[in-house]
């Protein structure tokens, strides 16, 4: 558990690093072609969740409350070993760190800050935690299909009274 810990605190941290980079250097810019019409680091205040949907509830403090729900659900869910494989895990240690990452930006700015921007398929713009998020959850989908196993239940002489 402290090995998971670790890894969310330096993906949180290589979150934050990107959106202070996009705060002081693209924020005066507004947006830097990649590939022009194709990709952009384009600087975005986000105001709602998961891709600015939601945008009208205008508590930033909200989402923090729901992030650190989600977190203390994950932290909880780890710690008690239902998950049964490394992917699992690190699914949700993905998920916890995307979404913490998320909420320091509202709770500290009242945003989150985006710009990753893909012109040419006219995505939302996003960020380092949303891919966290994303992938945690594409992870956790492809984890419960393939190696999540339900507990076989307890053989007791009742059950075999009755065979």
């Amino acid at each position: 558990m402290p090995f998971f810990i670790i890894a969310a605190v330096l993906m949180i941290a290589a979150d934050q690093a990107v959106k202070y980079w996009a705060l002081t250097v693209l924020q005066p810019q507004g947006t830097i072609p990649v590939i022009e019409n194709v990709f952009h680091l384009t600087y975005v205040e986000n105001r709602g969740a998961a891709f600015s949907l939601f945008a009208k509830f205008d508590s930033p403090w909200l989402f923090v409350v729901l992030a650190t729900v989600i977190t203390i659900v994950i932290i909880y869910v780890l710690h008690k070993g239902v998950i049964q494989s490394n992917l699992g895990r690190w699914s949700l240690v993905l998920v916890a760190a995307g979404a913490l990452g998320n909420a320091i930006d509202r709770a500290v700015r009242g945003f989150v800050v985006d710009l990753f921007d893909f012109r040419l398929i006219h995505f939302p713009v996003f960020n380092v935690a949303d891919i966290f998020i994303c992938l945690g959850g594409l992870l956790f989908v492809i984890y419960v299909l393939f190696q999540h196993k339900d507990k076989e239940p307890a053989v007791t002489q009742e059950t075999e009274d009755h065979e």
